[in-house]
């Protein structure tokens, strides 16, 4: 099932230059198209004008796709993927960019390869949104990378986290951000340390392999998994299988486009945005197992993942994940990188195509059709204290938006040592989780972190607010995000005093600099994307759109847009303050913020 993704002399020159013809329907002889003199024409036909001539159909351009022939190139992206496989830079870094310094990198390296071990440059400090956009690329970036630490399933021991903690403090001006997905980013690192840094890393377990890049990513897990008193299934040995198996290796390194994945015995990984997940459910003759979804994805055109309708169990979840990125690796769209998401090839394909094409052409076999998940209520993120299979207990702690330090880390790690714990866990909403505390030390740990600024007992707006790295750290951004949220949590708190005690629901807000949705704003309940925006004045300066009502779960949809509806930087506090009083006051009992905002009067949202 396996084959070489480089391309090579195995290519065949005539399919990877010319492209197959769209398929016509035969013309018919001209003897058939006569009306014969001996039928009368119809009335109607007789009298009308006679049929405009149409020009020839229309042939669809080629998409890239690889499993129908097409192996040339066709965007630079696709170009230096074929020149030069991106894992292969990782020899470059060690052996002469981290000794000629940040200068002498080559920009295909730079702007491309480096992506697929965690590395990407870093905005020039004192450029604001009206400097975003590729025609500035030579100006926006900085002489330091953002590294990303590809943490699989969230799962770190306290070796590992006194190391990330200790790598930040060192090397990267003690930044740290927990990432939705899972991850650990770092800032102001430098190309001449990244060979120690990886050392470091790989010397406690982790790494950076294709922690970005055209490539599967970081693999979502539960942070609960194996020991969720709620889970259907622990999966945790076909995620440590997936990583085994495939990353790292050059038949999966080059695809479309990025290849995002989760697994969990509960939903509790936001599976319905990925490109491929698996959910537990229970099986009425099989038992436990996995439910198969394939086509999430958000950005600038946001669609759900859909139920591929089957049941897999657990030992099989590494072949049928192999089956799906394999699809996404040989018919994926490679054309534009708009649509080079396994998304786009679903929407085209149907589900039921898709099921077919895993089962004959990949898998061999027929899958077991399988039951639907229970949708839940809310989302689970953790928080808090709760009980744990083994009588010990999970203590989940919020960050606002998940930005800590080093220091905080390193921290982290003596703190969960003492109370005797050996293992923390991220989460898919930059949370952060000490499982294994005894009961006798829950209360003394959640103590220990609260200066740290990590609360066990969070506010609504402190537990439900995510942001990404935003302008400060980002080429792509046009507005500040996370450094913005910092400020505006203690706002709302106090702002909304009077009603966070009355509050049975959650209402989650999500703050993105840019399009790309790197913190889910299509799926919040009140959703910002990052843009320049008119003052009333003429000047054009940092602001959002905003989205309203999106969930996923029980309401799962998109987030709801009001026509020429934005506000700048400054009037977050007021806007979040306005809408969320408007829901107070009109929504019906027991309503939830997503349900209330599809009904909602416009002048209600405003």
């Amino acid at each position: 099932m396996t084959s070489s993704t480089d391309a090579g002399p195995g290519e065949n020159p005539a399919a990877a230059t010319e492209p197959a013809p769209a398929r016509q329907r035969p013309e018919r002889p001209a003897s058939e198209r006569r009306v014969r003199p001996d039928r009368p024409r119809p009335a109607a036909a007789a009298d009308a004008a006679p049929r405009a001539r149409t020009g020839k159909p229309t042939r669809r351009r080629a998409e890239g796709q690889w499993a129908l022939g097409y192996r040339e190139p066709l965007n630079p992206n696709e170009q230096a993927k074929k020149d030069d496989n991106p894992l292969n830079v990782r020899a470059r870094i060690e052996n002469i960019y981290s000794k000629t310094g940040f200068d002498g990198i080559d920009k295909g390296d730079l702007r491309g390869r480096f992506r697929w071990w965690g590395l990407y440059t870093q905005r020039e400090q004192g450029y604001d949104g009206t400097w975003t956009g590729d025609e500035n690329i030579d100006i926006l970036e900085a002489k330091y990378f953002m590294m990303r630490i590809r943490c699989d399933a969230g799962a770190l021991n306290v070796a590992q986290l006194r190391t990330l903690g200790e790598i930040s403090t060192e090397f990267g001006r003690d930044t740290a951000d927990l990432s939705d997905r899972e991850n650990v980013q770092y800032h102001w690192i430098e190309v001449e340390n990244v060979p120690e840094i990886w050392k470091r890393i790989e010397g406690v377990g982790l790494k950076t392999t294709e922690a970005c890049g055209d490539c599967p990513r970081v693999v979502l897990g539960s942070p609960l998994a194996g020991e969720s008193l709620d889970e259907i299934i622990d999966p945790t040995p076909a995620i440590d299988e997936i990583v085994r198996r495939y990353i790292g290796k050059k038949e999966y390194s080059n695809l479309p486009r990025k290849f995002k994945t989760a697994i969990s015995g509960q939903q509790d990984v936001v599976h319905e945005i990925n490109d491929v997940a698996f959910v537990g459910v229970n099986h009425p003759e099989h038992g436990p197992g996995l439910d198969l979804w394939v086509g999430g994805g958000l950005s600038t055109n946001p669609m759900l993942a859909q139920r591929v309708g089957v049941w897999v169990p657990l030992a099989e979840v590494p072949d049928v994940w192999e089956g799906v990125v394999s699809i996404f690796r040989d018919y994926g769209y490679r054309r534009l990188r708009t649509k080079a998401r396994l998304k786009f090839l679903i929407k085209d394909w149907g589900i039921e195509k898709f099921r077919q094409v895993l089962e004959d052409e990949y898998l061999k076999r027929k899958l077991i059709d399988g039951p639907a998940p229970v949708q839940p209520t809310r989302p689970i993120d953790h928080v808090g204290v709760q009980k744990l299979r083994n009588g010990h207990n999970a203590v989940g702690f919020s960050p606002i938006a998940g930005r800590v330090s080093g220091t905080i880390l390193t921290k982290v790690a003596a703190a969960a040592e003492k109370a005797g714990s050996d293992r923390i866990r991220f989460t898919p909403y930059q949370k952060l989780i000490v499982l294994d505390v005894p009961d006798d030390q829950v209360e003394a740990l959640i103590a220990e972190l609260e200066p740290l600024g990590l609360q066990a007992r969070p506010s609504n707006w402190r537990r439900n607010l995510m942001a990404c790295s935003g302008i400060e750290f980002c080429k792509l951004s046009f507005a500040e995000t996370r450094k913005r949220s910092q400020a505006l949590v203690p706002e709302l708190e106090q702002r909304l005093a009077d009603l966070n005690a009355g509050l049975d629901v959650p209402i989650t807000i999500n703050i993105n600099g840019c399009p790309n949705s790197c913190a889910r704003s299509q799926i919040a309940d009140i959703g910002f994307k990052g843009q320049l925006v008119d003052d009333g004045a003429g000047n054009q300066v940092e602001g959002f759109q905003v989205h309203l009502g999106g969930s996923l779960g029980l309401d799962s949809a998109f987030g709801r847009k009001l026509r020429q509806h934005k506000v700048t930087t400054g009037e977050l506090g007021d806007y979040v303050d306005r809408v969320v009083r408007s829901f107070v006051k009109n929504r019906t009992e027991g309503e939830r913020f997503a349900q209330w905002a599809v009904r909602a009067d416009e002048a209600d949202l405003r």
